[in-house]
């Protein structure tokens, strides 16, 4: 429990303060599944990691590792690729990783006698074509703002993951696409940052990703843009593809996507 001072200013402007203690609902811990399988082109796509955390009260500031859990990855051949954990960090590695476009895996993770399981098919992405620059951004029009364009395939659904990150000490920008209406066009992804300047590095990364990630993803992010406090009505859980099949009241958080990326650099200039 954190304690939170409200200050409040006298009409002799002397100041005092009060000390508020907050009772936050605290629940059994949950497993969180980070396992985002990521092949970037050029690359054996052989090194991945899955990191695995325990939830934790509102105001910890410290997210605990899950340690000591059996992680493998499993692809249609029965072929098994087991993830082992480095120390004590929660990080589970695997260096022979075989990632093949539109192969089908299965995720299994036992943990305090418990197994959780998903299942997902690698994704295919299509390459970074150009960046446009221009400086019409921001609600001023005076920003710094790049489009970064791509070719969707024509006849067939796709959907994308669309990761904006600078050298300016933020938060990477995430997006998500799909091509209902413009299935076999060039398309962009937009970014501006009113930061921005003459000669920092913008990293962009594609991801090719599922229907299925994609809807959770999208009422995801739009929760976070929603903004909020510990004094608001909280958002509602929102569930990834992982199960618990040994007790299914006790469902884990988080999400196993398989994705081809493509990256591009790009300076301002």
């Amino acid at each position: 429990m954190r304690k939170i001072i409200f200050y409040l200013i006298a009409i002799n402007f002397i100041s005092c303060e009060d000390v508020i203690d907050v009772n936050v609902p605290q629940s059994e811990p949950r497993l969180i599944i980070d396992a985002s399988i990521n092949w970037f082109k050029g690359t054996s796509g052989n090194n991945q990691s899955i990191k695995l955390s325990l939830s934790a009260p509102y105001f910890d500031t410290i997210v605990p590792p899950a340690n000591n859990a059996i992680v493998k990855v499993t692809n249609s051949q029965n072929d098994e690729f087991i993830f082992l954990e480095n120390e004590n960090t929660g990080i589970y590695i695997n260096n022979n990783f075989n990632p093949v476009i539109n192969e089908t895996y299965r995720l299994t993770i036992i943990y305090n006698n418990e197994t959780y399981t998903a299942v997902e098919t690698l994704k295919p992405i299509n390459p970074i074509l150009r960046v446009e620059q221009s400086k019409s951004g921001g609600f001023l029009g005076e920003d710094y703002e790049i489009k970064a364009y791509s070719q969707d395939p024509i006849d067939e659904e796709n959907y994308y993951l669309i990761e904006f990150s600078n050298d300016i000490p933020t938060l990477p920008s995430l997006q998500v696409f799909k091509d209902e209406f413009v299935n076999g066009n060039e398309v962009f992804a937009y970014y501006s940052n009113e930061d921005l300047e003459v000669g920092h590095h913008i990293r962009i990364r594609n991801y090719g990703t599922s229907k299925n990630f994609y809807e959770y993803m999208f009422i995801l992010l739009q929760q976070t843009n929603e903004g909020g406090g510990p004094f608001e009505t909280q958002p509602a859980t929102v569930r990834g593809n992982c199960i618990n099949l040994t007790n299914i009241e006790n469902y884990p958080l988080g999400y196993f996507r398989l994705s081809e990326v493509d990256e591009f650099n790009y300076t301002i200039e």
